[in-house]
């Protein structure tokens, strides 16, 4: 347990910072009419900076580093935020020609991802029991998207993309090295994912004059509310274990089933159940298995198995 561990408190952090994230989607779908999926990633990324600051700021390891920005593996942390980049674009763009609910519960799909991925790259050994929970997770993402159905279209594929992204930026930052902060190492992917925004939308045909002082007061609270969600999260782990945290990562579903309902009417019932079900008991399933994997390695190392 970390040091002045205050799991309640982190607990709610989390939460808060989910409904920042599912604000900031909100806004996004409410734009994406207007300006395309590449505009509101750069422009997400351009007012979401000052939070991503704050949480540098905020960072007591930093401040002991001597506050230094160089870090070894800057290549690594800028190859991230080029991850980012196409994970906000697949997201963004679903979020404008998706129901909200199913391209965001799609996206909880990285949980899988994040297991599968972790083989190659960090070289674990992933145990039945893990496979199996992807395995369920992936029958529920198929549920979701009903490919072969009347009803299925390719844009759903743009979610599950953005969460196999979001997965590989979630696995390297376990590659990078420990002594560098996290909020470090976000900032460094907020700009290169802004740069990388930048570029793609002047090459889709460049940014649309912003129409009018409402449309701008929603683009800054949507980099308001991403940036905010990331630094509440930063903080959330920082107070406690991370395994305490993700169990309750899942609220998002029927959040974005409620939100999506309130703000524009859509009630995709058939779309989500049971498959969200199904992607949220594997994903549970993975978090359940790493605590237990934890407790054993211990109390005994020697028999800890994967």
């Amino acid at each position: 347990m970390r040091p002045n561990d205050r799991t309640g408190l982190a607990i709610v952090l989390s939460l808060v910072a989910l409904t920042l994230f599912d604000a900031m989607g909100l806004v996004i779908k409410h734009l994406s009419v207007t300006y395309s999926a590449a505009e509101l990633s750069a422009w997400r990324n351009m007012f979401g900076i000052i939070p991503a600051v704050v949480a540098l700021v905020l960072s007591r390891q930093w401040h002991t580093d001597g506050r230094r920005l160089r870090i070894r593996q800057w290549k690594l942390a800028l190859l991230r935020g080029v991850i980012v980049t196409f994970a906000q674009l697949f997201f963004y763009f679903s979020l404008g020609v998706m129901a909200f609910a199913t391209a965001s519960t799609i996206t909880y799909a990285n949980a899988l991802f994040m297991t599968a991925l972790a083989v190659p790259l960090l070289g674990e050994k992933v145990g039945w029991v893990r496979w199996g929970a992807v395995l369920i997770g992936f029958v529920g993402v198929l549920l979701v998207m009903q490919p072969g159905s009347d009803t299925f279209s390719p844009v759903a594929l743009l979610p599950l993309g953005a969460a196999a992204f979001y997965a590989l930026v979630g696995v390297t930052a376990r590659m990078m090295d420990d002594d560098v902060p996290s909020p470090l190492i976000n900032l460094y992917s907020t700009v290169t994912s802004l740069v990388g925004a930048f570029l793609l939308a002047l090459s889709f045909g460049g940014f649309t004059p912003i129409q009018s002082g409402t449309d701008l007061a929603w683009i800054v609270a949507m980099g308001g509310f991403g940036g905010t969600a990331v630094l509440f999260l930063v903080i959330s782990y920082r107070m406690t274990e991370q395994s305490n945290l993700a169990p309750f990562s899942y609220f998002g579903i029927p959040l974005a089933f409620l939100l999506g309902w309130l703000f524009f009417g859509e009630t995709p019932w058939d779309a989500l159940f049971p498959g969200a079900l199904l992607i949220a008991a594997g994903g549970l399933l993975i978090i359940w298995r790493e605590r237990q994997r934890s407790r054993i390695s211990e109390v005994r190392p020697d028999v800890a198995r994967n």
